[in-house]
């Protein structure tokens, strides 16, 4: 197996780990710590906009390299073997019948009022 092979294997669990966060939220069972963090994983996975823009040189990458597999591992960590189970059989049908995962406007909402709020308290701070 090479590291082409790996790293595609890894990103694609990643991917489908991202849509069973999404089903955990709603499962009964789910404790309620978990479905908090996943909530604002989920929200900002699936957000159009990122909270560190890709734009910016090496920065721009950091959240889709090591933040979000990180906050998703995290997560995966703290649901039940039962919730995870289910909920990542369900990601699979998801991901199989819609070949894509959804998007989520609310995440891209979250992520811009977390941009203005930065920026505003940068404003204040700097004029005050």
């Amino acid at each position: 197996m090479n590291i082409s092979h790996s790293l595609k294997a890894w990103a694609k669990g990643i991917k489908r780990d991202g849509v069973t966060l999404w089903f955990a939220g709603q499962h009964p069972q789910t404790p309620w710590y978990a479905k908090a963090l996943g909530m604002f994983v989920v929200a900002y996975a699936l957000s159009p906009i990122d909270l560190i823009p890709d734009f910016i040189p090496v920065l721009g990458y950091v959240d889709d390299v090591l933040l979000l597999p990180g906050l998703i591992w995290l997560t995966i960590k703290l649901l039940p073997p039962e919730v995870l189970a289910a909920s990542r059989a369900q990601a699979d049908a998801w991901m199989l019948a819609k070949g894509a995962k959804p998007s989520s406007w609310i995440g891209a909402f979250v992520i811009v009022a977390l941009w203005l709020g930065a920026g505003a308290a940068a404003w204040w701070w700097l004029t005050s």
